[in-house]
């Protein structure tokens, strides 16, 4: 499997055909209409929807989107959009949960070493933040995106001089449903008061 995250800017009226994946659209910026199984869902900025299956997204006003697509295949059409991040992911055949949410940090918080259940695709709304997983450091700025294995250690924190926010797509066990999928590395990092906020969108049983 490949979970690729993609971005649609969209001008007003215009109008994005995607394919049949199990996928979140969350917006950015703007106002859609999300048409999937016969059902129209409206999202505007900071709101999300999950759904599996052909989808048409309308755009109402100018609008920004980044798009998480499970897929057998990387080299599946984008539908328009552009490719910011794809990897792939080992998952058993079966019962998964497809969770976004958007996580914020005050200037200086800290994510401190911590693995989760699943692997996943981040995207930085605002602010700085750097990550330390892999062996590798990265520095992000805001609309970059990274990935995350699930059981690599992360370490993360964000600039001292301003807050910043993600939104991250992760595929998790099913019977994370509504439970969180964090795991700290360090016993005394458990104890220790955590300052960052999460926004759930979607927790959507899947099956791949």
């Amino acid at each position: 499997m490949h979970l690729v995250l993609l971005e649609d800017r969209l001008e007003r009226d215009a109008t994005l055909y995607a394919g049949a994946f199990n996928r979140v659209i969350y917006c950015v910026g703007g106002w859609v209409d999300v048409a999937s199984a016969g059902v129209t869902t409206t999202i505007g900025e900071n709101q999300a929807w999950q759904g599996r299956g052909e989808a048409t997204v309308r755009a109402t006003t100018d609008a920004r989107l980044w798009r998480w697509e499970l897929r057998r295949s990387a080299a599946t059409s984008n539908a328009g959009g552009t490719v910011k991040l794809s990897r792939e992911v080992t998952l058993a055949p079966g019962d998964h949960l497809m969770r976004c949410d958007r996580v914020d940090f005050p200037p200086g918080g800290i994510a401190y070493t911590h693995t989760h259940q699943g692997p996943g695709t981040r995207v930085l709304l605002r602010g700085r933040f750097r990550v330390e997983t892999a062996g590798e450091t990265h520095h992000v700025a805001p609309g970059e995106a990274w990935f995350e294995s699930g059981p690599d250690p992360v370490y993360a924190e964000a600039s001292p001089d301003e807050p910043a926010s993600f939104v991250r797509v992760m595929v998790l066990p099913r019977v994370l449903l509504g439970k969180s999928s964090i795991r700290y590395v360090k016993p005394e990092d458990q104890a220790r008061p955590k300052t960052q906020t999460y926004t759930v969108f979607v927790d959507a049983p899947i099956e791949v």
